[in-house]
C-alpha cells in the first residue's frame, strides 16, 4: 500500500508541479524557503535547534496560523524547556508566521513525499507534533509514527465531503487517524465522525473550537485605517461596509449592491478585501467595469492625498490587515458565502461587537454561522436582493446594529476557553518530567 500511495504521489506530483508553480510565482516571493518544501534546511536553522527538545506545529495557511499563534502563548508558560518550530503551506501563512517571535522558527512544511519527509523529522527530530485541523499527508504521518513522535490533531473540523473520503479510502487512513494521541474535536458531532474514521474513543476529546479564542487582535497596531480614510477623503461621518474575504463572482454582486444603496446613503464607503490578493488585478477590473470609482490599497502611500469624493471604495491588495479593517466597520459582509461555496470566518467580526451578514453557503463554518443566527448575531442573507435589503435596514437603523454586534460578541466570549482544553490535551500526553512540563502544571 505504502508503494502503491508513493508511485501515485510522486506521478500526481510530477503532473500538477507546473501548476502549483505557477500559484506559488503569482503570489510573489516564493525562492523565500523553497528548499525547505523538499525537506532542505538551512544551518542557522539546524544550529537553532540543537539539542533542544522540540514540538512542531504545522498551520497550513493563515487562519490556522492565528490559532497556532494562541496556542503557542499559552503553551509555552506550560513547557518552558521547549523549543516551537511552526510549519506553514503557503506564502501567506509565512508572512503571518513572521509576526511571532523570533525564538520560534518558521518553515515551510515539506512535500509528502517519502525522502523529503524523513529529511526534514531526522532535521527536526520533534518529540510532538500538533497539526491544526484536519491535514492529513501518509507519509508524514507513517515517518512520525516509526519514530514513534505522539501527533495531535487540534480543532479538528471534517466537512461531509473529506468525511466521505476519508471512509471511501478507509484501508490508506483509518490507521493514521488511529495512531494520533490526541484529537480535539470542535464538536460532538465532529468528534462521532473522527471516532468512525478510525481515531481512539480515548484520544478525542471535545474542547470547543479554537477560532473563538484566535480572534483576538494584536496588541500592535500596524495600520491606522482612521488616518487612511482621512487621507482619501472618507467623511467622519461615513458608514463604512466591509466586504472579507470575498472570492471571483462576489465582487460585481457587491459593487452593483453598492452603488444602488449609495443613492439612499450617499456617504456609504465601500472597503473590498479579496480572500486572495494576487487577484486585485481582476477585481480592479471589475470594478472599473461597474463604474465604482476605487483605488488599490497599495497606491495609498503616505505623499499621496486624495480629493473628498474622488474615491467612493478601496481595493486591498495588500495581506494581513483585514482585522483592521474590521475594526473600522460600520457593518461587515463575510465573503465567500454568496456567489462562492464554503464561507469564511465570522467569529473575527463576532469578537468586534460588529454587525455582520453573510450568505447561504456558510459549509466550512456550518455550526459557528448557526449560532451567530439563532442567537440574533449575524443576519444570513438568502441571494443579493435580501442582501441589499438587509444592509438598508442596518445602515439606516443605528440601534439595530449594536443589538447585532452585541449578541455576535456574546456567542464568542460563549465559546472561549477552547485554548486552555487543547493545551491541556497536549500536556497530558507528554512526559511528565522535568524536560516537559513546569512543575506548577503538574496537577
Amino acid at each position: 500500500m505504502r508503494t502503491l500511495y508513493n508511485i501515485l504521489f510522486t506521478v500526481f506530483f510530477v503532473l500538477s508541479a507546473p501548476y502549483y508553480f505557477w500559484r506559488m510565482r503569482r503570489r510573489g516571493n516564493w525562492q523565500d524557503g523553497f528548499r525547505q518544501r523538499f525537506g532542505r534546511y538551512d544551518t542557522r536553522l539546524k544550529q537553532a535547534i540543537t539539542n533542544r527538545h522540540l514540538i512542531w506545529f504545522h498551520a497550513v495557511s493563515v487562519g490556522e496560523v492565528n490559532i497556532c499563534t494562541q496556542l503557542i502563548r499559552a503553551l509555552e508558560p506550560r513547557v518552558p524547556n521547549i523549543k516551537i518550530v511552526v510549519s506553514t503551506t503557503t506564502t501567506t501563512g509565512m508572512g503571518e508566521l513572521r509576526k511571532l517571535p523570533r525564538h520560534i522558527e518558521k518553515v515551510y512544511y515539506p512535500i509528502d513525499r517519502k525522502k523529503c519527509v524523513q529529511r526534514a523529522l531526522a532535521t527536526l527530530h520533534p518529540e510532538a507534533i500538533v497539526l491544526v485541523e484536519a491535514e492529513i499527508w501518509p507519509n508524514f504521518l507513517w515517518q512520525a509514527r516509526s519514530r514513534h513522535i505522539p501527533v495531535f490533531l487540534v480543532n479538528a473540523r471534517l466537512s461531509k465531503r473529506s468525511a466521505r473520503n476519508y471512509r471511501w479510502f478507509g484501508f490508506l487512513f483509518r490507521p493514521l487517524f488511529a495512531s494520533m494521541a490526541g484529537v480535539g474535536a470542535q464538536n460532538e458531532e465532529d468528534a462521532e465522525c473522527l471516532r468512525q474514521l478510525g481515531c481512539r474513543p480515548d484520544a478525542v476529546h471535545v474542547v470547543g473550537n479554537l477560532k473563538f479564542d484566535a480572534a483576538k487582535l494584536d496588541e500592535q497596531r500596524v495600520l491606522d485605517v482612521p488616518a487612511m480614510f482621512r487621507q482619501l477623503g472618507v467623511p467622519d461621518d461615513a458608514f463604512i461596509w466591509v466586504c472579507g474575504s470575498t472570492h471571483a463572482g462576489e465582487e460585481v454582486v457587491l459593487a452593483q449592491v453598492f452603488q444602488r444603496l449609495k443613492k439612499q446613503f450617499p456617504n456609504l464607503f465601500l472597503v473590498l478585501v479579496p480572500r486572495h490578493f494576487e487577484r486585485g488585478k481582476e477585481v480592479g477590473g471589475a470594478l472599473a467595469s461597474s463604474g465604482v470609482k476605487f483605488v488599490y490599497r497599495s497606491e495609498v502611500t503616505v505623499s499621496r492625498e486624495f480629493t473628498p469624493g474622488s474615491v467612493e471604495c478601496l481595493l486591498v491588495n495588500t495581506t494581513g490587515e483585514l482585522k483592521y479593517f474590521y475594526e473600522q466597520a460600520t457593518v461587515i459582509f463575510v465573503g465567500k458565502s454568496l456567489t462562492a461555496q464554503g464561507g469564511q470566518n465570522p467569529i473575527e467580526p463576532g469578537f468586534l461587537a460588529k454587525p455582520m451578514l453573510f450568505g447561504p453557503n456558510m459549509q466550512n463554518f456550518t455550526a459557528i454561522a448557526a449560532a451567530f443566527v439563532r442567537e440574533d448575531g449575524a443576519i444570513q442573507v438568502k441571494d443579493a436582493v435580501d442582501l441589499e435589503k438587509s444592509l438598508a435596514i442596518l445602515l439606516g437603523n443605528e440601534d439595530r446594529r449594536k443589538e447585532l454586534g452585541q449578541n455576535a460578541l456574546k456567542v464568542v466570549k460563549q465559546n472561549q476557553g477552547t485554548i486552555e482544553r487543547t493545551v491541556d490535551m497536549i500536556v497530558r500526553e507528554l512526559p511528565q518530567d522535568e524536560v516537559y512540563v513546569a512543575p506548577m502544571a503538574i496537577s
